[in-house]
This record gives C-alpha cells, structure tokens and sequence, in this order.
C-alpha cells in the first residue's frame, strides 16, 4: 500500500503491527492465546497518537485484521482530547464484498476467505491438514444470528477448533483475486486521506 501510494506522490509510513487484541471467554482457554483489555488497548493507542503528535503528525489510519477490536470510542475519545487530529479506522476484510471470490456463504473466523489470503501471502504459515472443516453451532436465539443483537460467542460451546467457514474450499489464487480488489481501494482512500481535507 505504501509503495503504490508513494507512486502517486504520496508519503506513508507503516507502523509496526500491534500483535495483540480482544479476545472472547471461550478462546482465552486456548494455548497461547493473549487477551488485552479496551483499557489497554486505548493506552496503547494513545501512546502511539502522543508519540506521533511530538512528531507532527495528525494523521493516523488504524488498518485492523481482526473485526473483535473495536476502535470508534477510541478514536472518538482522542480527537476530543486534541481536534487536529485525524484518526481513521478499516477492517481490511470488509471493504470488498466477497461474492465472486468464495464459495462459503457463512464465513468468518479462519475460513475460506482468511485462509486464501494467507496461502497468498504466507503459504509456508498454512498447516491445510491440521484445517477443521469450518463446522460451526448457531445460537439458539435467532436474533442473535440474524444480528439483531450482539453476543460475544463462546468459541468452545460453537466450535471443535474456533474456524467458522470451510477453510477446505481456500486457495491462493482466491486470495490473490481478493486483495487484488481490495488494495487499490486502500490505496485510493490514503492517497485522499494524506493529501485533501476531509470535509
């Protein structure tokens, strides 16, 4: 992104990678698996923000891979505190719709459309015979399901393995196909964020 910003006269800079995030009831059982409170999360983030303001800069773009982490009151919060800034927030896996690209219609933790994107990227990263079958329970409740309201899921009581979405169905060329479609879209928003005004 930063490269094919750069060639339309834009500079970016790409911070390193937060490795850490929220993590539901059911998946902090898990081996190795690290839950960071909202709390944390905030002074992490406003560590970064202060650290780049000594450094004038205003402008913040938080890319997130994972959809449990949610920045808006975050965000909101540090742009009270300071109005010059310009504090943005994407979930890369949400910009482009994934009709055409997959066959699962019900996928979204570590299914077919995750998965073909790390064959993409990182096929050395990706064990396809350790891969469940993405087989997961719905809620009794059907509002649940049909997003009426939110429930954070408890991954140990809907799945044998926290996939949900048929990773068996993932290759490498849907996954090139898919951010083929989605990086021009972020570069576009970067080159307009870095270099216009909002409103």
């Amino acid at each position: 992104v930063v490269a094919l910003a750069a060639e339309k006269g834009v500079r970016a800079m790409v911070l390193p990678g937060i490795p850490l995030g929220s993590q539901n009831r059911g998946q902090i059982e898990l081996p190795f698996c690290i839950h960071t409170s909202q709390t944390t999360q905030f002074a992490i983030l406003r560590d970064v923000v202060n650290s780049l303001k000594r450094q004038n800069i205003k402008k913040l773009m938080i890319m997130s891979g994972h959809g449990g982490n949610i920045f808006k009151a975050m965000i909101r919060d540090l742009m009270i505190e300071d109005p010059s800034l310009l504090i943005c927030h994407n979930e890369w896996f949400n910009i482009v719709k994934r009709d055409g690209f997959f066959e699962e219609k019900e996928d979204d933790h570590a299914g077919e459309m995750e998965t073909s994107v790390m064959l993409h990227y990182y096929p050395e990263l990706v064990k396809m015979e350790l891969a469940g079958d993405g087989h997961f329970k719905r809620f009794a409740i059907e509002g649940l399901n049909q997003k009426v309201a939110w429930l954070p899921r408890d991954w140990a009581a809907v799945t044998e393995d926290t996939g949900v979405g048929n990773p068996l169905t993932a290759t490498a060329d849907k996954g090139r196909r898919y951010v083929e479609a989605v990086v021009p879209k972020i570069v576009s928003f970067v080159v307009d964020f870095v270099k216009g005004p909002v409103y």
